[in-house]
């Protein structure tokens, strides 16, 4: 039940100091939220952050304390661990609480919002017991902007705490100045019964409930940032619901600033399913990077202004190498805030797979002592890292971050990019002929592979619409409309582009280099402004082979043959036919009134793939498509 007068028991339960940090923020909603809260979960005290330097630096010292964290050998540098059972966003106990009355696509996991909340609230009674709860205020987007969420987290974790103050804004002020207009989202997590480790042990009883009639998530026995941390995947499913009720975008996007000719800067946003190159795309050497996970678009002026919602990075670790990360690399060796969670830890130094240095044969993992060979419950050896290892870090600390990070007007958006995992179809890079072509082909019609980034099996072929498809807390059909009208409101439209960094040759081998991307990316750029030439192909224009020898040149200082072009972007006939059949049937069984655009698309795009076959035969060379006039 809700506490009926929330500011007076606030009064009552907090000392003098915290509750004077509360009640000037003036917000009925924000008092009730809290104190529901605090009688909720039962906390011993509770502490408010105001984001003075003093409480800011508080987090950062009972992180440590509490033994969530502990320090490494380079100032300012932290561990943190997740134990063996609790490494990734967990879909099956990942819930939207539906009203009666009411229900979402099917592809979205959904329970009744009674019964959803009775059994979460259950689970979170008294569950903060003896421990501090945490109270943080931050803002989704740059502050005072027409793009600012606030948010409010409740938490007796402190490196969630932490992680909150590298990975967003700190809106204490923003909401103290918005009063009672503030609308903002609420957050309630707990890690539940934790060990000698500060490890989560109720695996079993792990829940993520987003309640998005309220605006509100709970969370409970989990530490992992991504089930954890509010703000990030669990917020994203609340403002797709805002974006939908006022006419703009919130993406599973990167932000990136691209150099070209004479040093203009154009900007790029990219939606890549985790593990599938997205970070490392919006961190390209020589290019800025603006935002790596989540951007939110809107029509300003009839321009597409964009705006990273977040201000650091929680980036995969994994195969992060000195000399193809060189900025994160730069970042992760030298003084400064940063946290690693559930890598190897050997005399005060982090390890993680694929690294490029050898690997100590023993230290403390995510499962705690750990030796080479050491095997886990099912008999499985157990990496000295885990795959989904990570690193949080302000974007500020980046020598690349973009300086219009901040700016509460966002930057104007050029092109944007779709990439999954698709071993036999769609080839390395190509643009869309137009808008509308670029959403359904490109954006809902991506395919990918799942990865250890989420909780289940990896390898497994799967449609995963836009990037986005776990987080749309509203109809599919409605969201894949939302992205089709919202081309509309622009006379030139962003362009949008088509990446797949993981097709492979007959044999099994990738046709993409590492680095590649760049050169993917550099020629976007120049379409962008025109000054590109492009082949015809059924499934979108691709690069001429001219432009990608002098890019490859220019970009990695490598030759570019015809042979890698030919391997590279030849259409395969018979692999994208049976591409456009699976994503048609998707959207047929998961995807409640997908538009119409979307089969008369793909119609035509089957159209375009048959009388290309019927000419050339199952593979197209790039060489035998006409180039644009």
């Amino acid at each position: 039940m809700a506490i009926a007068n929330a500011k007076q028991y606030l009064e009552q339960k907090l000392d003098k100091e915290n509750f004077a940090k509360v009640s000037v923020l003036n917000n009925d909603k924000l008092f009730q939220f809290i104190a529901d809260s605090i009688e909720l979960t039962k906390p011993a005290k509770v502490f408010v952050s105001s984001d003075s330097a003093a409480d800011v630096e508080y987090t950062r010292k009972q992180a440590v304390a509490t033994g969530e964290e502990k320090a490494l050998k380079i100032k300012g540098h932290t561990i943190h661990w997740d134990g063996m059972e609790d490494q990734g966003r967990d879909r099956e106990v990942t819930k939207y609480m539906v009203p009666a009355g009411e229900t979402l696509s099917k592809a979205l996991n959904q329970m009744d919002r009674n019964a959803g909340l009775s059994e979460v609230k259950g689970l979170l009674a008294g569950s903060m017991q003896g421990r501090t709860m945490v109270v943080r205020f931050m803002t989704l987007g740059p502050n005072n902007s027409v793009f600012s969420i606030p948010c409010v987290e409740c938490t007796d974790s402190f490196y969630v705490s932490h992680s909150l103050d590298l990975l967003y804004r700190r809106g204490y002020e923003e909401v103290k100045r918005l009063g009672a207009k503030a609308e903002f989202f609420a957050i309630l997590h707990s890690s539940g019964k934790v060990d000698e480790r500060m490890v989560s042990v109720e695996a079993d009883k792990k829940r993520i409930y987003i309640d998005y009639s309220t605006d509100t998530v709970y969370s409970v026995n989990t530490q992992y940032a991504g089930n954890t941390v509010g703000l990030k995947k669990l917020a994203l499913r609340l403002t797709i619901r805002k974006a939908d009720r006022e006419g703009w975008l919130a993406e599973h996007m990167f932000l990136s600033g691209v150099f070209g000719k004479g040093g203009r800067k154009t900007y790029l946003a990219g939606a890549f399913p985790s593990a599938c190159g997205k970070t490392s795309t919006a961190m390209l050497p020589g290019e800025t990077i603006l935002g790596d996970d989540i951007a939110y678009f809107r029509e300003i002026n009839g321009k597409c202004m964009a705006v990273n919602a977040e201000a650091g990075i929680f980036g995969i670790i994994q195969n992060v190498t000195e000399k193809d990360d060189p900025a994160i690399w730069d970042v992760l060796t030298k003084e400064g805030e940063v946290i690693f969670s559930n890598v190897l830890e050997k005399e005060g130094k982090p390890y993680w797979l694929g690294m490029g240095i050898d690997i100590p044969a023993d230290g403390e993992n995510f499962s705690g002592q750990w030796t080479k060979g050491k095997k886990d419950a099912k008999g499985v050896e157990i990496p000295c890292a885990h795959k989904n290892a990570r690193y949080a870090v302000t974007l500020s600390a980046l020598k690349n971050c973009d300086p219009e990070l901040n700016n509460p007007n966002g930057v104007e958006l050029a092109g944007m990019m779709y990439g999954g995992r698709d071993a036999k179809s769609y080839v390395p890079c190509q643009q869309s002929f137009s808008w509308e072509h670029g959403v359904v082909s490109y954006g809902a019609s991506l395919e990918t592979e799942t990865t250890f980034a989420t909780v289940g099996k990896e390898g497994v072929p799967e449609i995963n619409l836009m990037s986005i498809q776990d987080f749309v807390a509203i109809s599919l059909g409605k969201y894949v409309k939302n992205n089709l009208d919202f081309g509309k409101k622009f006379k030139n439209a962003p362009l949008v582009f088509g990446v797949n960094y993981f097709l492979r040759d007959k044999d099994g081998k990738f046709c993409n280099g590492v680095r590649d991307k760049h050169v993917w990316v550099k020629w976007m750029e120049l379409r962008v402004h025109g000054e590109a030439k492009c082949r015809v192909a059924p499934t979108g224009l691709i690069p001429c082979y001219e432009d990608l020898q002098k890019l490859f040149k220019e970009v990695l200082h490598k030759d570019y043959t015809q042979a890698d072009y030919v391997s590279q972007f030849t259409i395969r006939i018979k692999e994208n036919l049976e591409k456009i059949d699976r994503v048609v049937q998707y959207h047929k069984d998961n995807v409640a009134e997908s538009p119409a655009e979307v089969f008369s698309v793909l119609a035509e795009q089957k159209k375009r793939l048959e009388e290309a076959g019927k000419k050339f035969g199952e593979f197209v060379s790039p060489f035998d498509l006409p180039e644009q006039k």
